[in-house]
């Protein structure tokens, strides 16, 4: 089956030709007529019929024209959520590491000022367990037989004193709280220079013993190391004076005391691995 295309009618001539004439007369007339004329006269008549039309259509134009921008506006929006929130996921991300680097930061600058202070020979180690319940008094450190750690050694927080080393391995080490019931260490009352001996308990309470009724401590007295029997230095901060129970007859008082050293929230602590260097009144020092 053929198909017959027909061609397209031409247009008329003649009206074509009339019409450029015509255009070309009215520029002449227009260029060459003064602003009085009558086509300038026209041309403004028309301007004022037209010009209150263009101003409706605008005003018209502008609402949809804004409410389009600003569906466009939203489209785009919803095309760049997703590295919106993925940007905003790893700033959040490295704010909290910079957070947690400044924080560790404050912690270990204490426990340096800490050692400095006392001139100690110190070795640093993060916590990686603690006590699974509250009458086990030990927590384990990342710090080993190779880093020179031996079981006696004396463990410190930036509060004060912390425990022993009792068990070692390579990589790392456990450490005896003085909370726990096995724990003693040679103590005494800071202000009054009266030793005793302070123990810990199974329920992680601490005690200082062996301190005669007729040198009472009160409460919030300072309680520090003593020094003697070579296990701990001398002047460490072991807790302060909570509880004062004079009973009658007996030849020693009860006294109870808290730790300064918050062990749920420990992450760091100093292992002392030598001799505590001391300052003699002529500046000079021995070990």
């Amino acid at each position: 089956m053929k198909v017959t295309l027909q061609d397209p009618k031409r247009g008329n001539p003649v009206l074509l030709i009339a019409l450029i004439v015509a255009s070309l007369v009215l520029v002449t007339v227009y260029f060459r007529e003064g602003d009085n004329g009558i086509v300038h006269k026209t041309r403004s008549g028309m301007l004022g019929i037209v010009a209150p039309l263009e101003r409706i259509g605008n005003a018209i134009a502008s609402p949809i024209e804004a409410v389009g921008g600003w569906f466009s506006g939203l489209a785009v929006s919803s095309q760049d959520m997703d590295t919106l929130r993925t940007q905003n996921d790893e700033l959040r991300q490295r704010l909290a590491e910079l957070e947690e680097a400044r924080q560790e930061n404050d912690r270990l600058r204490e426990l340096v000022e800490f050692a400095e202070e006392r001139k100690l020979v110190k070795v640093g180690a993060r916590v990686i367990g603690r006590p699974t319940s509250s009458w086990d008094g030990v927590i384990t450190i990342d710090r080993g037989s190779v880093d020179r750690i031996e079981a006696g050694m004396p463990v410190l927080a930036a509060q004060g004193l912390l425990g022993q080393v009792f068990e070692v391995s390579g990589h790392a080490a456990k450490v005896r709280l003085i909370t726990d019931q096995r724990s003693g260490v040679a103590a005494m009352v800071q202000s009054t220079r009266v030793v005793g001996v302070v123990r810990g308990s199974i329920e992680g309470e601490l005690t200082l013993d062996f301190v005669s009724a007729e040198t009472t401590p009160v409460v919030g007295d300072v309680i520090i190391t003593s020094g003697l029997g070579g296990v701990y230095p001398k002047g460490l901060v072991i807790g302060d004076v909570t509880s004062v129970d004079m009973r009658r007859g007996e030849l020693f008082l009860r006294i109870g005391l808290v730790s300064r050293v918050p062990v749920s929230q420990l992450e760091e602590v100093l292992i002392l691995v030598g001799p505590v260097v001391e300052t003699d009144t002529e500046g000079g020092g021995v070990e």
